[in-house]
Formats: C-alpha cells, sequence, structure tokens
C-alpha cells in the first residue's frame, strides 16, 4: 500500500502537483472499490434482484391504464409539486417517510409534466442484471422527475450535462403495502396494530423486500453535446446516446452490485463511458470521452463540459482541478490505446465485463502513468487467469 501510495504521488508531482495538490488529488483519487467479495465464477449477466419481477407487474399494468398512472402509487412523490421546501412539510414526510395514503393528503396536488403520456419504462437487460428505466422524451419532464425522486421535490437545479440518474435504494411504500397485507392474512386471527410495528422493524433490514433500484432517463444528446461538434446526423447521435447513457449507467449498477461503490468520481466516469462508448460503436474512442468531459481542447477547458459536475465534496482547488484535467486526458488516451492493443480480446464477451472489473483495481494516476497500459493488462491476464 506505502509503494502504491508512493508511485501516485510521483505521477502526480510529474504534472507538476506540490504536496497540496497530492494531498488533494490522493484523497479524490482514492480506489474505494471493494474487492473482498468478488468472486469470478460469477455469471453474466448477473442475477436480475428482486424488485425486477414486481416492475414488470406494473409495465403489465401500465398497458391498461398508462405508465404515469400506474407509477405515481409506487413513486409517491409524483403525489407532490415541485417546490421550495416542500421536502420538509410534514404532509411530504407523512407520505414519503411513514407510507401516508396520499390521497387523504391536501397536499398531494401532483407532480405537474409537460407531456406524462410520453413516460415510459422498460426492463434493460445489462451486465448487471435487468434494471427498470423510466425514459423520457421532454427535457423538463426529465428535470422534474429527477427532482422529485432525488431531490425529495425541491426545485435544485440538475445540471445541463445530465441526462440520466440511477436512484438507488429507493423504499416502494406499495412493496412495503404488499409484505403487510401478505402477513396480516398470515396473522389475521392474532392481529394487533403493535404486532404489525413489531414485525415492521424485523421488515426493515431486509431491504431486499422494499427497496427498489431504477434509472431515470432522458433522450437527449449525451453529455449535452450535439450533432455538429460530434460530426453526426441527429437521428444517429441521439440513437448512439440512448445506448452510451443506457450503459454508463448500468456500469454504476454494476460496481454498486459488485463492490459496494458508485461515485461522483473521475474513475468511476471513466470507466462507465469506456462502456458505454465501445456499448454504443463497438470500440472506445478518447476523444469522445474528452469532449463528454469539456477537455476536446485540452489544456483549454470547456466549463459546459460534464468533467466539473465530478470535482469533489469539497471541490477541488483550482491548481488540484487543473492536474486532474491533465490526468484524465493521459488516462483516456492510455486506455484508448489499450482497446486498440486487444481489440479481438475485448470483442469477446466474457472480457467484456472482465476488462471493467480490472479498471475498477486501478487509481486515476496508475491509469495516467507512462505504466497506465501494462498496469492495465496485468491485472486484465490476473482475471483471466483465476
Amino acid at each position: 500500500m506505502l509503494q502504491l501510495r508512493e508511485f501516485r504521488a510521483s505521477v502526480l508531482e510529474a504534472y507538476g502537483a506540490g504536496d497540496t495538490e497530492i494531498e488533494e488529488l490522493s484523497s479524490y483519487n482514492q480506489n474505494v472499490f471493494d474487492h473482498s467479495n468478488l468472486s469470478l465464477s460469477l455469471a453474466f449477466p448477473l442475477e436480475s434482484e428482486p424488485h425486477v419481477a414486481i416492475w414488470l407487474e406494473y409495465l403489465h399494468t401500465a398497458k391498461s391504464i398508462g405508465m404515469f398512472a400506474t407509477l405515481k402509487p409506487i413513486l409517491v412523490q409524483l403525489y407532490f409539486p415541485i417546490q421550495q421546501g416542500i421536502s420538509s412539510t410534514e404532509a411530504y414526510r407523512a407520505v414519503t417517510l411513514k407510507g401516508f395514503n396520499p390521497d387523504q393528503i391536501l397536499a398531494a396536488t401532483g407532480l405537474v409534466l409537460q407531456q406524462p403520456e410520453q413516460l415510459d419504462c422498460q426492463i434493460y437487460p445489462s451486465l448487471a442484471g435487468e434494471i427498470p428505466v423510466l425514459l423520457l422524451d421532454n427535457r423538463e419532464d426529465f428535470v422534474t422527475l429527477v427532482q422529485a425522486l432525488t431531490k425529495r421535490n425541491e426545485p435544485l437545479p440538475i445540471p445541463d450535462s445530465m441526462g440520466a440518474c440511477m436512484v438507488a435504494g429507493y423504499n416502494n411504500w406499495e412493496r412495503i403495502n404488499r409484505y403487510r397485507q401478505q402477513w396480516e392474512q398470515t396473522n389475521a386471527i392474532n392481529f394487533r396494530e403493535i404486532a404489525w410495528q413489531q414485525e415492521f422493524k424485523r421488515l426493515i433490514p431486509q431491504k431486499h423486500l422494499y427497496q427498489d433500484r431504477f434509472i431515470i432517463l432522458s433522450d437527449g444528446f449525451y453529455s449535452n453535446v450535439s450533432p455538429e461538434a460530434m460530426g453526426l446526423g441527429e437521428s444517429e447521435w441521439r440513437k448512439l446516446s440512448l445506448t452510451i447513457r443506457l450503459e454508463h449507467e448500468c456500469t454504476h449498477y454494476l460496481t454498486r452490485r459488485l463492490f459496494n461503490s458508485m461515485q461522483n468520481k473521475l474513475l468511476d466516469e471513466l470507466i462507465a463511458d469506456y462502456r458505454g462508448i465501445v456499448a454504443a460503436i463497438g470500440y472506445y474512442r478518447a476523444d469522445w470521452f474528452l469532449r463528454f468531459m469539456g477537455l476536446e481542447s485540452f489544456p483549454k477547458y470547456r466549463s459546459s463540459g460534464r468533467l466539473e459536475n465530478y470535482r469533489g465534496q469539497p471541490p477541488l482547488s483550482d491548481r488540484a482541478f487543473a492536474i486532474l484535467q491533465a490526468l484524465v486526458v493521459a488516462a483516456a488516451k492510455n486506455l484508448e490505446d489499450f482497446d486498440r492493443k486487444y481489440a479481438a480480446e475485448l470483442s469477446l464477451k466474457p472480457n467484456q465485463s472482465l476488462i471493467l472489473i480490472a479498471l475498477t483495481y486501478l487509481t486515476l494516476e496508475e491509469l495516467a502513468s507512462d505504466e497506465g497500459c501494462s498496469r492495465l493488462q496485468t491485472i486484465f491476464r490476473r482475471l483471466q487467469n483465476q
């Protein structure tokens, strides 16, 4: 560990970092993927999580009454408008945190979408298993839904470069109510409210019985990059954007399931965009990734790029952020070199998951170093031989 720490510091120093920047970036770029429970005997795609079967039922119901009407009793935030301070009201907390019936709450006036009939849902088959995906054509509706489901219906800003959002650990009160109904039927003779409260306490640690994971997706251009900037036609770029965005989010899903980590950090984004780009066009392009980040004219940085979304908390200093940009450029180019060199192997399905796993063993400094390709190759071969 000390040897790796020294190596990372030497790479940062070579990129012009002083002691302060080395400390900042060493912390920011720390690899927190947990490989302790990784079993390479896993079969990909992974087995779908329990909530997927319930969402298949929702899709069936939506054929009769529509998707928005189907999801409203399930995603209870849809009962409330986007409004400053609403998350701290008793009415909101009663419905979202305590499972109160929103039909009995006067403040539950409903979430307003511009085109609610355009809300769609599909079960997407990813390497991490099937996962529900909510699709919206309307950008305003995407922002509204993200605010409702991840910002507690508060009107907080959503970056223009953001076109997808993973919702993890969502407490599905519809599933909890199902559980209660089944429990009451089994315990009908001795049922008392206090008995259910005791059962509810036993339910809480069993998160797989009531928590869902799903993706909210817009159909806009990926990273808010125009077709003209990509040198592509609008319809082609829109189609590729959807694939990149889906596979990007599903790669975060994969690292969350396998390694208990999904962060807004550059290493996570590099891995996720790698998978997205390869899934879309069959090989990796560093220039695409750098354009998505706002680094297509490095060392000049385009401030509307996605990179500013991953500056960290607390944010990196200006000097450290500039060094991070250089690391990202070098790491992307090294990854492209590796992808080209081993293109034939990486096209095989078993290796598509292995390369993602291999990338989770490295740090951004390692990938950006002169040894980036060889370090990645060493880990990739080790995983192949296990």
